[in-house]
């Protein structure tokens, strides 16, 4: 539901409209140093402000450490982060309660939970849990040290030229989409467990607790069904499991092979969109045409690079702790 991980568990909490949004991280090492200056990067790459095709809410998202924090030094209990929420606008939901957004989870929620649930800005179906989603990768990514992850956008609306892309959108008065790419480098051979714990399905699994995310390929991808068995196999060169060619993303069998973890997501649309649409209206039982209010990025991929990095972070480590474990115990 709410959890994931197995060793390194986090807990994600909160709506897009109530007082904070937080997480929860069971599982972290003691001793780590954190303090709030540590998650200033990541918070603001995933921000949108000011930059071009994203929404103008601007929280602050200062972390305010709950627990698991004595000292600037993680305690070894459960870790407890909040971001309050300031910069809200209710009203603009308020409006449409009866009409759900097309794309959105206005209606399943309402059916799922009996009309109880908080709809504003989309409730806890928000991408504004991101920010959650993110701190807990920054101190993922402190226990993997050694290990370098980077997500980049590679294609919005379509083109390469991300600019471009963006530029679709604004003259259309309508929103796209994206492709972002993910790499990570220095992982050790063998984590990952066969078979729905390999790494691939983790990755996935947490990859699609991301708002908006549509798709994932790793290594060569879809394209491998073009390819023939010769040309995708990777020749190994040494023993350390080094590869002339990296088609399977890093993960041969579920368990990494010590080469770069390579996968692509795609983001779709935002759904929430200047343009006239049409929706089932409960209250008159008619569909109506209305337009979406409220202030919403016109590509969501451009925030999704930190969280996507977030996501890997969390899982990877959640797989190296549980391997040192199982080390420990032979």
């Amino acid at each position: 539901m709410n959890s994931f991980g197995t060793l390194f568990r986090v807990t994600i909490f909160g709506e897009s409209h109530g007082p904070s949004v937080g997480i929860t991280i069971d599982g972290c090492p003691a001793g780590l140093p954190l303090t709030a200056a540590d998650f200033t990067k990541d918070l603001e790459r995933r921000k949108g402000g000011m930059q071009k095709g994203t929404t103008p809410r601007k929280e602050d998202d200062i972390p305010d450490f709950i627990t698991g924090v004595f000292n600037d030094k993680t305690t070894g209990a459960p870790l407890t982060i909040l971001f309050k929420n300031s910069n809200t606008r209710s009203a603009d939901y308020e409006k449409q309660r009866a009409i759900p957004r097309p794309g959105h989870a206005d209606f399943v929620a309402h059916k799922k939970f009996n009309g109880f649930e908080d709809f504003r800005g989309g409730g806890h179906f928000s991408g504004r849990l991101t920010v959650c989603i993110v701190a807990a990768g920054v101190i993922a990514k402190k226990i993997l040290s050694a290990i370098s992850i980077h997500a980049s956008i590679i294609e919005i609306g379509g083109e390469k030229d991300i600019e471009k892309g963006l530029q679709k959108a604004i003259d259309a008065k309508d929103s796209v989409g994206g492709i972002i790419e993910c790499t990570a480098v220095g992982l050790p051979v063998g984590l990952g467990e066969p078979f729905f714990n390999s790494v691939e399905s983790q990755i996935s699994h947490a990859v699609f607790a991301i708002p908006a995310i549509k798709g994932i390929e790793f290594g060569a991808g879809f394209k491998a069904a073009t390819m023939f068995g010769s040309e995708h196999n990777d020749a190994q060169t040494d023993g350390q499991g080094k590869t002339k060619t990296n088609h399977s993303g890093g993960i041969v069998g579920g368990i990494t092979n010590g080469n770069a973890i390579v996968f692509r997501i795609v983001v779709k649309p935002t759904s929430s969109t200047p343009k006239d649409q049409e929706s089932w209206n409960w209250e008159t039982n008619s569909m109506e045409t209305f337009s979406v209010k409220g202030r919403h990025d016109l590509c969501i991929a451009l925030r999704v690079p930190p969280v996507v990095e977030a996501v890997t972070a969390i899982v990877l480590a959640d797989l190296l702790i549980i391997d040192q474990k199982s080390a420990r115990t032979l």
